[in-house]
């Protein structure tokens, strides 16, 4: 059995062989690996090879994979219950424990995915509003709910176009989208739709196209015309929540957000999503109020007592503070290596991205380099033969875990700048 047979096999079941596209490797050529097994900072292949893993599930796994403590708990769940479809106590305990320890999180409703909770946050921030526009960003992801697979359209400021076959023309103008760093396009959006729009969607650390740190005084004039305007503010933390600090991208840029959905670290491995914020706005959500969201698998009891556990540990082993230096040290032994080949390496908490230098921080997709993708395919091809492997995507960002130690690091370290230099 190895991974070329399994996706010959696969292709004849699955859409492209595959239950996400990115995993068909379609970006970077040849095919995917497939995996058996995962431990700590490592995966291995269905032929016996082991990565060093900077994937790790696309982020939730914080504590890296199959964490002992975290295991032991899910295998004690296991054992008493696995889906109830009732009330039962292991979701009360992760959202009490949330809502005590995030200051925007008053209330908060869970679901199975972040796709689940961008949906749901929009449908309550229409409901309070009475209004249908929602604004996004060109180059934030949320998932895919139908009016969120837009990309920016031509004509009138703002106005979308379909990103994805299927996606109605109506359901696409019902979305804004403005370019990232961007103050006078948002203006000019607000000037002209203000008083339609019912919430801004926004990745506070946008992480799921390249890692593009916003300035300070961007962020601040979106939240002063978000107020203007008598709109709502969403914080799309599925990617950053818990990975940058238990009170995410929120605290960190000391904004309180109407709304914020979550996803990823907040399961502890398991599919998990959660939206929540202000309690006038939650209460709106059935039963209390009008806006109807349900789940029969929502607040799965294995995934809730796995989440706890989880954040829990993080917070007492303090690990935002130590993956921050750890990814620090790392990111600038690969910079100081990859330079000669003209790549930087961005980094923020426990995220990087390898990129093409564009000779400033790239803050918007308009800045990538034409290069990017084509220089990306060759470093992660001769990356996996050194047993490292990286998101198969030249835009997806890379996820240290607790498990990736000082010595793991500098051995993968080694391995991508010998690979740069090799195919660069």
């Amino acid at each position: 059995m190895n991974s070329n047979e399994l996706f010959e096999r696969s292709k004849k079941v699955a859409p492209g062989g595959v239950h996400s596209p990115v995993r068909a490797f379609s970006g970077v050529g040849g095919h995917p690996i497939f995996f058996q097994k995962a431990e700590g900072a490592y995966m291995e292949s269905v032929e016996g090879k082991r990565y060093i893993d900077f994937c790790q599930s696309f982020g939730p796994n914080l504590l890296g994979h199959r964490d002992p403590d975290v295991q032991e708990v899910v295998e004690k769940a296991v054992k008493e219950a696995w889906s109830l479809g009732a009330c039962e106590p292991y979701s009360l305990e992760l959202a009490e424990w949330l809502c005590q320890e995030v200051s925007v999180l008053e209330k908060i409703r869970f679901v199975n995915s972040g796709t689940e909770a961008v949906m749901s946050a929009l449908r309550v921030a229409r409901a309070a509003t009475g209004r249908s526009l929602i604004l996004k960003f060109e180059g934030c992801y949320h998932g895919h709910v139908d009016s969120m697979l837009v990309k920016a359209g031509s004509g009138l400021a703002g106005i979308a176009a379909s990103d994805s076959a299927g996606v109605s023309k109506a359901q696409a103008e019902e979305t804004l989208v403005c370019p990232l760093d961007d103050i006078e396009s948002l203006k000019k959006t607000f000037s002209e739709y203000g008083n339609q729009i019912a919430a801004v969607i926004f990745e506070p650390l946008p992480a799921n196209f390249g890692l593009l740190p916003q300035r300070p005084g961007f962020v601040q004039a979106m939240v002063q015309l978000v107020k203007e305007h008598k709109s709502l503010l969403i914080f799309d933390e599925v990617i950053s929540g818990f990975r940058v600090g238990m009170g995410g991208m929120a605290e960190k840029l000391n904004v309180k957000p109407d709304l914020v959905t979550y996803g990823k670290v907040i399961g502890g491995g398991f599919p998990i999503g959660a939206y929540g914020g202000r309690a006038d706005l939650m209460d709106m959500v059935a039963p209390n109020g009008p806006v109807y969201q349900a789940g029969t698998l929502a607040a799965n009891p294995i995934g809730c007592r796995a989440g706890l556990a989880t954040l829990q540990k993080v917070k007492k082993l303090n690990l935002h503070s130590v993956l921050e230096k750890r990814t620090e040290d790392m990111a600038l032994k690969l910079d100081k290596g990859l330079s000669s080949y003209g790549l930087k390496v961005a980094r923020y908490s426990s995220l990087f991205w390898i990129h093409q230098d564009v000779g400033e921080t790239i803050r918007s997709p308009s800045q990538f380099a034409d290069t990017q993708k084509e220089n990306f395919k060759k470093l992660f091809l001769k990356c996996l033969e050194k047993s490292v492997y990286l998101a198969p995507s030249a835009y997806e960002v890379g996820f240290l875990s607790a498990a990736h130690t000082d010595e793991i690091l500098d051995t993968a370290v080694n391995a991508i700048i010998e690979s740069a230099q090799e195919v660069l």
